[in-house]
């Protein structure tokens, strides 16, 4: 407990005073203020347990939103939607006692409609558990607006769910939407059919699929010890581009390193909300049309918003360092960008973090050589980032993924058994391993 001043003390025991007699006085001259004043109290106490229910609900999975784009393999953001219902998977990493949803139009030019949407357990696929189906409402109403550019989030429902738990949610839009705000490298199916189907268990009507997700931004959990600790900082977010976010692993396996990490926490008993903060092709110091807003844009809305927020590792720079070594059409103009740069753009996320009271760990880059964008000044950059995270005790703690990774034969490339085949991203193996290379005491 912190020590507190005598003349804090003083002020402390005054303004107590005040507030006490205050209304006392009021009441003894002048009814109409003593009532005022109860009111005044009331709303008080109306807010501050307004303020205590939103400290316990938790972000138990979440995604990055970009603009609409064709992305890295075909999707449906750029056309959009109408008449039509998406459905989509993903899988929680916390327990709760009820759940909402956060739906985004961060990208959209005009009001998104949505006519109907529910929320569900995953069986298999677009199937789920017919006895599990929960329409949402939206401040009591089963249709909403999700205003240009904001978010909405949905009412609670009871469904309690557990750690790794996969839960699908499904939104009926009656009209049209325009291109989609979206998260283009999902590797989880997407599923689309024709009119309302936003509470059909049968998967039949849903016979279109990508690989991306749509407006769905978060899914919120309400803490089941939320008596005990409801302002509980546990919450562990990683950071970063295409690695981070999953390329190269399988599809609905949910194969990602942070996957791993967060299968590796409810294995040692101590399950944590895990976050994938990762956006293929993000980059620390450019923004990008096609590949999404720099680690610096997005640092606040993507990591730092959520105040539970106690560890962010960051993994970042390899395509700062690529995009400046090779002509890539997706990304112009492609400035060369110096390691100093990098350090400098590193330490703006560190020093940006701890202002929040958010512990970071870094990340070192993996092994480029074979990679399309391999060359031996890229290789020179990786190899002083990399020394300059490990060394300079900038970051509270660093995991060795390149060490982790590297081929013994050659530590300028990954490791083969860990190799996707690109030889820049790793296979579900490679992700794995990355996890496990994680001290879980330094989170």
């Amino acid at each position: 407990m912190t020590a507190t001043s005598p003349r804090r003390t003083t002020a402390l025991a005054t303004l107590t005073a005040l507030a006490l007699t205050a209304p006392l006085t009021a009441c003894a001259t002048d009814p109409a203020a003593a009532n005022s004043a109860s009111a005044q109290q009331q709303n008080a106490q109306e807010q501050n347990a307004q303020q205590q229910t939103e400290q316990a609900w938790t972000t138990a999975w979440s995604v990055p939103m970009q603009r609409p784009s064709i992305g890295f393999e075909p999707n449906w953001s750029e056309q959009g939607f109408s008449d039509q219902t998406v459905r989509q998977v993903v899988r929680v990493t916390t327990a709760g006692s009820a759940v909402r949803v956060r739906l985004s139009n961060r990208y959209g030019s005009s009001p998104l409609e949505v006519g109907a949407a529910s929320l569900a357990r995953t069986t298999q696929g677009a199937a789920v558990a017919a006895d599990s189906v929960r329409r949402l409402t939206f401040n009591g109403a089963e249709s909403a607006a999700v205003p240009a550019g904001g978010e909405l989030i949905s009412d609670p429902v009871d469904l309690p769910v557990q750690p790794l738990a996969s839960l699908t949610t499904t939104l009926y839009l009656p009209h049209t939407t325009g291109p989609a705000t979206t998260h283009l490298q999902g590797y989880a199916t997407s599923y689309r059919a024709a009119g309302d189907h936003s509470t059909d268990p049968d998967p039949a009507a849903f016979t279109d699929t990508t690989h991306s997700w749509y407006y769905l931004s978060g899914i919120e959990v309400l803490d089941p010890n939320a008596s005990q600790h409801a302002a509980t900082r546990d919450t562990i977010v990683a950071l970063g581009d295409s690695i981070t976010d999953g390329f190269g692993s399988t599809n609905d396996a949910n194969s990602r390193y942070p996957d791993h990490l967060a299968n590796r926490l409810v294995a040692a008993g101590t399950p944590r909300p895990v976050l994938n903060a990762g956006i293929g092709g993000g980059m620390v110091l450019s923004d990008s049309a096609w590949f999404g807003d720099s680690a610096r844009t997005r640092l606040d809305r993507d990591v730092l918003a959520n105040p539970r927020v106690r560890t962010m590792i960051v993994l970042a720079g390899l395509n700062d360092i690529g995009f400046s070594e090779v002509d890539v059409p997706t990304f112009k103009p492609n400035p060369n960008r110096s390691v100093d740069e990098l350090i400098a753009g590193h330490r703006e996320l560190i020093r940006r973090a701890h202002e929040h009271g958010v512990r970071v760990i870094g990340a070192t880059l993996l092994p480029l050589r074979g990679a399309d964008y391999y060359t031996a000044t890229a290789q020179a950059k990786i190899d002083q980032l990399n020394q300059w995270i490990r060394t300079s005790g900038e970051y509270d703690a660093v995991v060795d993924f390149n060490a982790a990774l590297a081929d013994p034969a050659d530590p300028t490339r990954i490791n083969p058994a860990y190799d996707s085949g690109d030889h820049k991203h790793p296979n579900d193996a490679g992700y794995r391993l990355m996890a496990d290379t994680i001290d879980l005491s330094t989170l």
